[in-house]
């Protein structure tokens, strides 16, 4: 099977995903000509994601709509899509909150990103053009380059990474399946930018783009193998950093 690369649809694929991350502290812009919903759901999730909601926090469906001048129907749409998502907790009468980090529910994340990514990169390793493989060069450069631009920006950068794969083996329908399943493991994901030196990360992507640049699919697969059980060595430590955004004796359930 031949695989055709674009570079102008991975660089409009980049800027899409950089301009749904608001800047921390950034208060809510939405596009008034687009749904309202999904822009609300994008947004929360990334300050969900990125702990700038932190677990416990109460989010008010009126408080929402009123400051951006909408009604309370898209909001209480993308805060039952965020529940879904186990990001958020709704209690009738109480309100919603900012749910905390289920252990088990990241070890589930990262059990099926291990099943399908492996095959996605299989399948990369496979019909990789020099193209694409300068590309996926350029993106571990930019990631190198951004150690200095703080976390997010990191985080973000990664997370095209991975979906850059994933439509360069022609399943970015697996990769938008996934942003709902791993909601959780993203939060630890990020955390872990937080607390831990990134070169291994980048490291970690410079030998799965090796592989893919000499056309090994195995070795494409054990090194992202490698990759995304890195979450089972950092967990515990995460856990014991953040004790309070994590649900007390959950995990392996």
């Amino acid at each position: 099977m031949l695989w055709h690369y674009e570079l102008t649809s991975m660089q409009a694929m980049f800027e899409e995903a950089i301009a749904v991350m608001p800047a921390p502290e950034e208060p809510l812009v939405l596009d008034p000509a687009a749904p309202i919903g999904p822009q609300i759901v994008r947004v929360l999730r990334s300050q969900i994601v990125r702990a700038e909601l932190v677990p416990g926090t109460r989010l008010s469906e009126q408080e929402i709509a009123s400051r951006y001048s909408f009604s309370r129907q898209p909001v209480r749409e993308a805060f039952i899509k965020l529940s879904e998502q186990g990001l958020l907790e709704i209690r009738p009468q109480r309100g919603s909150f900012v749910r905390k980090i289920s252990q088990a529910e990241v070890m589930d994340a990262r059990f099926v990103r291990e099943a399908i990514e492996t095959d996605i990169v299989r399948l990369v390793a496979e019909t990789a053009d020099d193209a694409f493989v300068a590309e996926l060069q350029r993106q571990i450069a930019e990631q190198r380059d951004a150690r200095a631009q703080g976390t997010a920006t990191f985080f973000q950068l990664d997370e095209v990474f991975h979906r850059t794969l994933a439509e360069a083996a022609g399943k970015g329908r697996i990769w938008s399946f996934l942003e709902d399943i791993k909601a959780q493991m993203d939060r630890v994901r990020f955390l872990s930018t937080v607390d831990f030196p990134l070169d291994l990360i980048i490291d970690q992507h410079q030998v799965i783009v090796d592989a893919i640049a000499a056309h090994d699919p195995a070795a494409a697969e054990a090194a992202m193998r490698t990759h995304l059980r890195k979450v089972l060595d950092d967990l515990p430590a995460i856990v014991s950093a953040h004790p309070g955004y994590f649900i007390a004796d959950d995990a392996g359930r």
